[in-house]
């Protein structure tokens, strides 16, 4: 029997509107040595590292730093206007939907936030594994849930009717996910604010 080959949805299209700091989190560099891989950058690495398809949702702004790393054919860009110049909703489940849109082929989802670049591949394969045995799982570190979280793909239909920043967790309570037990305290630690990114850099 062939393994799963769950897709990487890696989420890059929030606001970071609780980074008070100059510039977007997400382009910020983890440490101040030159050509320092910036938070994004480090968390598109260690997903491309398990071999997995890694789609990447993100904007308009953020996207030229994400083709740097990402094939254009795997970036899905959201529009940050309709048709009528109004500004368009953005939260998580707009962005589950569309990643899982953009691979409805694929052996499931591993739903990972680009803000979390301590995320080592070695864990989001583990997930990727848990996937062979249980609808939903996640990462847990020392008994506390962390990320990825995988969906297999009976989930699909439920993943698609997300809505604005309504995220999974609703999905992940309903079917009882699995804890996938790693060694890695990176599945708790994500970059919202100045002081976070300081402590990543300390």
């Amino acid at each position: 029997m062939t393994k799963r080959r769950p897709a990487v949805v890696v989420l890059a299209a929030g606001r970071g509107s609780r980074y008070r700091g100059p510039g977007h989190k997400l382009e910020q560099p983890l440490d101040h040595a030159p050509g320092a891989d910036t938070v994004l950058a480090r968390t598109l690495r260690h997903a491309i590292a398990t071999q997995l398809r890694v789609v990447v949702v993100t904007t308009t702004a953020l996207a030229p730093s994400v083709h740097r790393l990402i094939a254009a054919r795997d970036v899905v860009t959201l529009s940050d206007r309709d048709a009528q110049g109004r500004p368009q909703p953005i939260g998580m489940g707009h962005s589950i939907v569309a990643g899982v849109g953009a691979t409805g082929d694929a052996d499931g989802w591993l739903i990972l936030p680009a803000d979390m670049p301590l995320v080592q591949p070695a864990t989001i394969l583990a997930v990727a594994a848990g996937l062979e045995r249980y609808p939903v799982c996640y990462a847990q570190y020392r008994g506390i849930q962390g990320h990825p979280v995988g969906f297999g793909t009976e989930l699909y239909s439920e993943l698609m009717a997300l809505q604005g920043d309504e995220g999974a967790r609703r999905i992940v309570a309903r079917y009882a996910a699995q804890p996938i037990e790693v060694d890695d305290p990176g599945v708790h630690v994500d970059v919202d604010t100045v002081e976070d990114l300081a402590r990543l850099r300390a």
